[in-house]
C-alpha cells in the first residue's frame, strides 16, 4: 500500500450525493487532517432520489447538489465537482470513462477511491447499478485511460492535459474489504456530513444510531477494538 507520507492529492469518484459520505467521508477527513488535498467527483446529482417528492427532478437535482456541498464542508472538502449524468441510467460508456480521466488528468491524484464494480451479495445496497457503472467506468479510466496519451488524445491535444498514473485505488461497497480506517476521532465529522442530506435521511428515525452500529460493526471486524469506527476498502495497486 502507499504509504501516508505519499498521498498528498486524493480523488473521489462515486454516483451519487452522498455516496461518499456513506462510505468514506471519515477517511476524506482524515486525509484534509493530514493536509492532502481532496476532491469529490459526483457523476449524478442525485436527482432520481430523495424523500421529498414535492420537487421536481430539476429542483431536486439542485437541492441535492447543495446538500453534497454542505457535506463536503463537515469533513473539510472545498473542491466538489459533478458531471451531471442521468441519476439511474449510468453506464460505464466510452464517455464516461472519458470524464472520469479527464478529472484525474486534471486532479493528478496520488489515490481515487471509488465504488466496487462488482455485486455485493452479502450487502446489496452498495450494489446500485449506477454505483457499479461508475466504479468500472473509474477503474479503466485510471488503467489505462489516464495514464495513456494516446487514449482520448483530444485531453492532451485540444485541452492540454498530460497524462497522469494513478498509483493506487480504494474500492467502497465490495463483499471482500482488506483494508480498514479507524474514523472514530472523526465520526462525528461523518454523522455531520451525512445529516447535510436532508432529502435522503431526515426521514430514517434513529439514523445516527444506525450509522454508528454499522461502522462499529466494521471497527470490530478490522481488530480496533470495542467502542471504534471504521470504513472499510478494497486496495487496488495501480501504479
Amino acid at each position: 500500500m502507499l504509504p501516508q507520507a505519499e498521498i498528498n492529492r486524493v480523488l473521489y469518484v462515486t454516483a451519487h450525493p452522498d455516496d461518499v459520505d456513506f462510505g468514506a467521508a471519515g477517511s476524506a477527513a482524515l486525509f484534509v487532517d493530514r493536509g492532502a488535498e481532496v476532491t469529490y467527483l459526483l457523476v449524478t446529482d442525485g436527482d432520481a432520489g430523495g424523500n421529498e417528492r414535492t420537487l421536481d427532478n430539476t429542483g431536486m437535482a439542485e437541492l441535492r447538489r447543495t446538500e453534497q456541498r454542505a457535506a463536503a464542508k463537515a469533513v473539510g472538502v472545498t473542491d466538489v465537482r459533478f458531471l451531471g449524468y442521468p441519476d439511474g441510467q449510468v453506464v460505464p460508456s466510452l464517455e464516461l470513462r472519458r470524464s472520469i480521466a479527464r478529472v484525474i488528468r486534471q486532479v493528478r491524484p496520488d489515490l481515487v477511491v471509488t465504488h466496487h464494480p462488482d455485486r455485493n451479495y452479502r450487502f446489496i445496497a452498495p450494489s446500485h447499478p449506477d454505483h457499479r457503472a461508475v466504479g468500472g467506468a473509474a477503474l479503466d479510466a485510471v488503467y489505462p485511460d489516464a495514464r495513456n496519451p494516446y487514449a482520448f488524445p483530444e485531453l492532451l491535444l485540444e485541452e492540454g492535459l498530460e497524462a497522469w498514473t494513478v498509483r493506487e485505488v480504494w474500492l467502497t461497497g465490495g463483499p471482500a474489504p482488506d483494508h480498514y480506517v479507524d474514523v472514530t476521532d472523526v465520526i462525528d465529522r461523518k454523522l455531520a456530513a451525512l445529516q447535510s442530506h436532508v432529502s435522503q435521511v431526515a426521514h430514517v428515525e434513529g439514523f445516527a444510531e444506525g450509522v454508528k452500529s454499522r461502522f462499529a460493526a466494521w471497527g470490530e471486524q478490522a481488530g480496533f477494538g470495542p467502542g471504534r469506527y471504521a470504513e472499510a476498502f478494497q486496495v487496488v495497486p495501480t501504479a
